[in-house]
């Protein structure tokens, strides 16, 4: 099933590095169709877009759509480094879309859908100023570095909110007043 021009659900749901790690035990995909939806218009509205004009071979998706399963692994650590799987935020990152946990409640109240990808050979800060000069109505973009793959979002809000992280994970608008103007 396309999601886009591009982009299959599978794309979305298995591109995860802890999926593979632990793909015998985690079911990836949606249960809710809101939440197809939403992955639908993160694809036509913001990644298609930037496929067309980037291409297809330099994408690379790191990080799609978070299934409870998939959650539940990336809160664990690794039983041979000790290292945590994952850095996840489901109540504002948007990766786990429309679904509802066990008492119904939306795991993200943004809802909408997100993803984190990387254009290969091309700095994500240029990829930040490509977006924003196209005007492309995320709701948040956050930028962990240059070399690293951006996070982007699109839902109801469509705040076209930007972040940056400290050394140490945290979230921070210190680094971003060059961005502010678009």
């Amino acid at each position: 099933m396309f999601l886009g021009k591009y982009l299959t659900l599978q794309d979305f749901c298995t591109c995860n590095q802890t999926y593979h790690k632990y793909a015998d035990k985690i079911d990836p995909f949606p249960k809710d169709k809101d939440t197809i939806r939403a992955l639908e218009q993160l694809n036509n509205i913001i990644i298609d877009p930037i496929i067309d004009y980037f291409s297809m071979e330099r994408f690379k998706l790191t990080y799609g759509f978070c299934s409870p399963d998939l959650k539940r692994y990336l809160n664990q650590k690794d039983p041979v480094t000790g290292i945590k799987n994952g850095r996840i935020d489901p109540s504002r990152d948007q990766h786990m879309s429309h679904e509802v946990n066990s008492k119904g409640n939306y795991y993200c109240n943004r809802l909408g859908a997100a993803c984190d990808f990387l254009i290969i050979n091309f700095n994500s800060d240029e990829l930040v100023d490509w977006i924003l000069n196209n005007k492309l109505p995320f709701d948040s973009l956050y930028f962990y570095g240059k070399d690293r793959p951006i996070h982007i979002s699109y839902g109801p809000q469509n705040k076209r909110d930007i972040w940056t992280f400290t050394p140490t994970g945290q979230p921070t608008k210190k680094g971003i007043s060059h961005w502010l103007h678009n």
